[in-house]
């Protein structure tokens, strides 16, 4: 089987330290390679695989101002669209942008929805939705109106996050510092619990950053430390008492609540979007409805046992789980 995998160009493949639709295009590359599938990556060039690497944009728009997103995006899609006729299977990590030129060629096309931005995007969904194949990442992101081939929760590569049987006694928030994920009510809550909390992620909305986030801050009991990837990433979601992720929208998945899992440590957050599927509640963390809710599990999670936390992704979330399921989806008859 050859397949072509599209990934973003907003961040390299794999990221070096944001980037979640990178690093899951990057996972199920690898894993596929192998596997022994005959895997094309477009990506930027400085991108990494074991596979072939094939692309024409210098480097990723979110890191070098030179490059225009929307002029380096069509070529490269044009790029690997005229090329199509080489792969059996055409998986496109890159959202709605691929499906324009859909009906130009005759290569199946599978695309993983990384989540809906806006509602607006949705008619560049619905149209191709007979000869595109859709993936949801969970139950809770699939649209109402929209026809699906698979739900494939994404898959981590848990040698990557080992296990830390001890934690620490601070509490973590890992994410976007964005409304949407819930900054505020971590450091509303770590304050109200008497916790010191460590706060990773790129700043995506300055406004609030300054406004929710940095006088906080400034009161004590809290740092901001940054994005982080690799080994430092693994440190941080590791080494502590819980992950707070009270998010304020419906989350599509969480790659962060998963990875955090990993390391043995639990999550509270808020069920909503896929949260409730990802989370089993009392076994690797806590949902939860309010500030008191969250605080009073900060408390309970010494109920917890870190190991079976461990166990509970190792059983669901693993990358080879997620690729078996891709692998079938390509293999099936809809896909001929």
């Amino acid at each position: 089987m050859r397949v072509a995998m599209l990934a973003p160009i907003a961040w390299r493949t794999p990221p070096r330290n944001y980037g979640p639709w990178e690093l899951v295009t990057s996972l199920l590359t690898e894993e596929l390679v192998a596997r022994g599938v005959d895997v094309t990556l477009f990506a930027t060039l400085d991108s990494l695989t074991s596979g072939r690497l094939c692309g024409v944009v210098p480097a990723p728009y979110s890191e070098d101002p030179t490059i225009d997103a929307k002029v380096w995006e069509y070529r490269h899609l044009a790029h690997l669209f005229e090329r199509a006729g080489e792969f059996d299977i055409i998986h496109n990590q890159a959202d709605f942008p691929a499906h324009a030129f859909s009906r130009l060629v005759e290569t199946p096309i599978v695309t993983t929805i990384h989540g809906f931005s806006s509602e607006r995007i949705f008619p560049m969904y619905k149209e191709f939705e007979d000869r595109i194949h859709y993936v949801a990442i969970s139950e809770a992101d699939r649209h109402p109106g929209l026809r699906y081939a698979a739900t494939i929760h994404h898959g981590i590569d848990l040698e990557a996050f080992p296990f830390d049987p001890k934690g620490s006694n601070d509490l973590l928030f890992f994410g976007r510092i964005h409304h949407s994920k819930g900054a505020r009510e971590a450091l509303e809550v770590a304050q109200a619990a008497g916790r010191r909390l460590n706060l990773y992620g790129i700043v995506q909305d300055e406004a609030y950053f300054g406004r929710e986030v940095k006088p906080r801050l400034m009161k004590g009991g809290a740092s901001f430390l940054g994005a982080a990837g690799g080994a430092d990433r693994a440190r941080a979601l590791g080494g502590a008492r819980a992950l707070l992720h009270l998010v304020n929208f419906e989350e599509p998945f969480g790659l962060s609540v998963v990875e955090a899992m990993a390391c043995g440590t639990p999550v509270i957050a808020t069920p909503r979007g896929s949260m409730p599927e990802i989370i089993e509640h009392g076994v690797n963390g806590f949902l939860v409805n309010s500030l008191e809710e969250a605080v009073a599990a900060v408390e309970n999670v010494d109920q917890l046992n870190r190991a079976e936390i461990r166990r509970s992704v190792e059983r669901r979330f693993s990358v080879q789980r997620m690729a078996d399921q891709y692998v079938a989806l390509y293999q099936s008859a809809d896909c001929h």
